[in-house]
């Protein structure tokens, strides 16, 4: 199964708090942390809902 990692590329501050919760669930606790992910339903949802505070590319 492939594999994601995801970036936080710009800051929290001054967005929603169901973004922020997201982020934190995601693993993301600052800026320019990373998490890698299973590319699933899930975590594809999560990343649609702050896609503009993150990155996201696939890895092997």
């Amino acid at each position: 199964m492939a594999r994601l990692r995801i970036t936080q590329t710009k800051s929290y501050i001054g967005s929603k708090q169901n973004h922020r919760d997201t982020l934190r669930s995601l693993g993301l606790k600052r800026l320019n942390d990373s998490v890698v992910k299973e590319d699933r339903p899930e975590f594809r949802g999560m990343v649609h809902t702050v896609r503009h505070l993150v990155t996201v590319e696939e890895v092997d």
